[in-house]
């Protein structure tokens, strides 16, 4: 099929805004990553995801709105915690998964009872939603299981001549997929950690907030989960990975003694550490760099010329949690801890210096 390359200009915004309101999908930026949008109330629409993408049916989607007021086709209620953490964090990169409403098709939910709804804080996202006049059902605008697109140009290279059209509207300014947050029982529980941190959910919510264990393990393929990016292979560059916690010493020391054909993907400055091919994604101190361009560096990976990837992994707290969550999946959970297999060694083997 023909893709139209629109512009982030009123016009184009418009025109996408009816692509997806006629039941067509359109590529659009948001602040995280780009999204694959159709209107989430046209089933139809949103079977062309499913296929667009090669997405598993019982992997749901998240569904964006341009203002609160629009969430009521979307969800069935809105507790007041909801509205803390949507006063708080909305627009931005924050998920909240809350029992559905019955305009959804069953498809948009993957037959589940709840759904996940967040409102974007790019301009660009903003003006399609609204151009729509739908709630958008949007996940990662890539092939499934691929690392997801941060530009434009990631978009084009998976998606031309699949989609109704690609909106370039600049680089993604966070990098990494919402934080999703699952409102369904009495204690908040993070599904999946993001730029939205639980430290900064429980100071707002002033009260306790958990991790799901899906976050840093494997999810059981029989097991039922609402929400996306937390049970099928996700990210995964086209050379395997394998994740690597220990500092800069200890990771130049073991990735430079491992045979011909290795690389590494490490952090700006460490590159001159090392005797193999190796990439850079943000700087070890700057969480917000790593998240900017970690999707990037991991489609470019293949460039390396090497059958295996070593990458040294972040401080796996706040922001820094949504990166190493990130690199686990992209490793399909295989980590070398260098520290634990030296017997020993500092509490934060992934530490910086």
């Amino acid at each position: 099929m023909n893709t139209l390359l629109l512009k982030d200009t009123p016009a184009d915004t418009a025109q996408a805004g009816a692509i997806i309101r006629d039941g067509g999908l359109v590529a659009l930026p948001t602040e995280t990553v780009y999204g694959l949008g159709a209107n989430a109330l046209n089933a139809e629409a949103v079977a062309r995801i499913f296929a667009v993408k090669g997405r598993p049916a019982d992997n749901p989607l998240i569904v964006h709105i341009a203002h609160v007021k629009d969430i009521t086709p979307a969800i069935a209620k809105m507790d007041h915690r909801a509205h803390q953490l949507a006063d708080a964090f909305w627009p931005g990169p924050l998920t909240l998964v809350l029992p559905r409403g019955d305009a959804l098709p069953d498809i948009t939910t993957a037959g589940l009872d709840s759904v996940g709804v967040r409102m974007p804080a790019h301009p660009a996202a903003l003006a399609v939603i609204r151009a729509a006049g739908v709630p958008v059902a949007a996940p990662s605008a890539n092939r499934s299981g691929t690392p997801s697109p941060t530009s434009a140009q990631h978009c084009i290279e998976d998606l031309w001549g699949r989609v109704d059209a690609i909106l370039d509207g600049g680089d993604c300014a966070v990098g990494i997929e919402s934080t999703v947050l699952s409102l369904l029982d009495a204690q908040p529980v993070v599904l999946r950690p993001g730029a939205v941190t639980a430290e900064a959910i429980r100071w707002v919510l002033g009260s306790p907030v958990s991790i799901s264990p899906g976050v840093l393990a494997p999810v059981s393929g029989e097991a039922q989960t609402v929400s996306p990016g937390v049970k099928y292979r996700h990210y995964a560059p086209g050379v395997p990975l394998t994740l690597v916690r220990g500092d800069r010493e200890a990771f130049a020391h073991y990735v430079n003694s491992l045979p011909a054909g290795s690389g590494a993907l490490v952090f700006e400055g460490e590159t001159e550490d090392l005797s193999v091919p190796a990439l850079t994604y943000g700087r070890c101190d700057d969480p917000e760099s790593q998240a900017e361009r970690l999707f990037d560096a991991l489609r470019r990976l293949d460039s390396l010329g090497v059958s295996r990837v070593y990458a040294r992994a972040p401080q796996s707290e706040g922001l820094g949690l949504g990166i190493y969550n990130r690199l686990l999946r992209a490793a399909s959970f295989e980590v070398i801890d260098l520290a634990k297999n030296q017997g020993g060694g500092p509490d934060r083997p992934d530490r910086c210096g």
